[in-house]
């Protein structure tokens, strides 16, 4: 940027001598060397401060490193590197056999554990008719017992002979204790029957839940054997084929996902050029893909943060005396016009122009400087 002001102004002298006729000497020459480096000076200081410039800015954009979710074989990637996809297209597809015997295995168990709680119902039911069975005959062997206990004390208190022997009555009584014993023990498998008849969470017996959730889980890894785009966007440099081996490990990603939906372009600049840059100044950018042509935008926001000044907690401190790179200042610029005519893929490199409402005559300066740095474009020796 200085040098092509250097350049203007040469050329402007040049011109001038030439033209007006001024003889080079030890007094013109001087002049017109100090009065350009002033000019030039200024210039710059006005632009940096008010209508500051980069070339440091690139369109950023999101992936996604696709994993497999469950291990297997490949056996079918229907995906073709650099072809649009939307959001649930099929990326691959593992081999389900195993899980679909998985979830039929599960599904039998559930089935299983739902007649079971049929037969655990019927079961309780019958612990409770015992119950009903023991309770008559205890309560029948209770009374049998109390009339002849009693028979034999109001005789004893009328001063009359006993009507039941003493052998009759403790075999009564031997009775009543064996059935109150049967009905306890009746009791007790009823409880036991119904505590696990009645064991549920969520209104559901806790074996069918289990086996529901189990069912769930193979359902899911089941699913999970096809794997999906995440959104809108392409996979390339795609490297994987049917009758690979694919396992769920967090370093083993086996292809990128590119997404179309998340782009930003943003710019790095000096930490002191953007002291006058607010949300919705005009920007112009100029995208080294795109020789001579320059695009208009807005600034979106100043990122407040920058990234030498990141710390993350860990078991070390941080050690203040370290001298840390200076690190730039980040705008995000919005392109207000239409770019789908021309070829400008992610990660495409820009030079950046913001304009502020500070000194705004000078802004034309920066808009020419800008240009002359898009024609630049054209010129590359790559290949020859």
């Amino acid at each position: 940027m200085e040098l092509l002001l250097i350049l203007t102004y040469t050329a402007i002298c040049v011109a001038i001598f030439k033209i007006f006729r001024i003889p080079v000497n030890k007094w013109t020459l001087p002049t017109a060397v100090l009065g350009g480096i002033a000019l030039i000076g200024f210039i710059l200081l006005v632009m940096n401060y008010n209508h500051p410039f980069t070339d440091n800015a690139r369109i950023y954009f999101a992936t996604t490193p696709i994993l497999a979710d469950v291990r297997g074989r490949v056996i079918e990637v229907p995906v073709e590197a650099n072809r649009p996809l939307k959001k649930g297209d099929v990326l691959f597809r593992v081999d389900p056999a195993p899980y679909q015997f998985e979830v039929d295995k599960r599904r039998a168990a559930l089935s299983e554990a739902e007649q079971n709680v049929a037969q655990l119902k019927a079961g309780f039911d019958s612990a409770q008719a015992v119950v009903a069975s023991a309770t008559a005959e205890r309560d029948r062997a209770k009374a049998a017992y109390g009339r002849f206990s009693q028979g034999n004390e109001n005789a004893r208190a009328a001063g009359r002979d006993l009507p039941f022997s003493v052998a009759d009555v403790e075999n009564r009584r031997g009775v009543y204790l064996a059935a109150e014993g049967t009905l306890q023990q009746a009791e007790a498998k009823a409880e036991q029957a119904r505590v696990t008849y009645q064991s549920e969470i969520g209104g559901v017996h806790t074996s069918v839940a289990k086996l529901r959730a189990d069912l769930r889980d193979a359902e899911f890894d089941l699913e999970m054997t096809t794997v999906r785009a995440p959104g809108p966007g392409f996979v390339t440099q795609l490297a994987l084929r049917p009758g690979m081996y694919v396992v769920p490990a967090p370093l083993r990603p086996v292809m990128v996902f590119v997404h179309e939906d998340d782009r930003t372009l943003a710019a790095g600049f000096q930490q002191n050029a953007l002291q006058r840059v607010r949300p919705g100044d005009e920007a112009e950018i100029a995208f080294d893909a795109v020789p001579g042509r320059v695009f208009k935008g807005e600034v979106v926001r100043v990122l407040d943060a920058i990234a030498p000044g990141q710390f993350q907690a860990s078991g070390s401190l941080q050690d203040m005396g370290e001298r840390l790179p200076g690190g730039r200042a980040v705008a995000v610029i919005e392109v207000r016009q239409d770019m789908s005519a021309y070829n400008i893929p992610g990660g495409a490199a820009a030079q950046v122009a913001l304009y502020t409402p500070y000194w705004h005559h000078f802004a034309i300066i920066r808009r020419i400087l800008l240009r002359m740095r898009g024609w630049q474009n054209y010129i590359f020796l790559e290949g020859h």
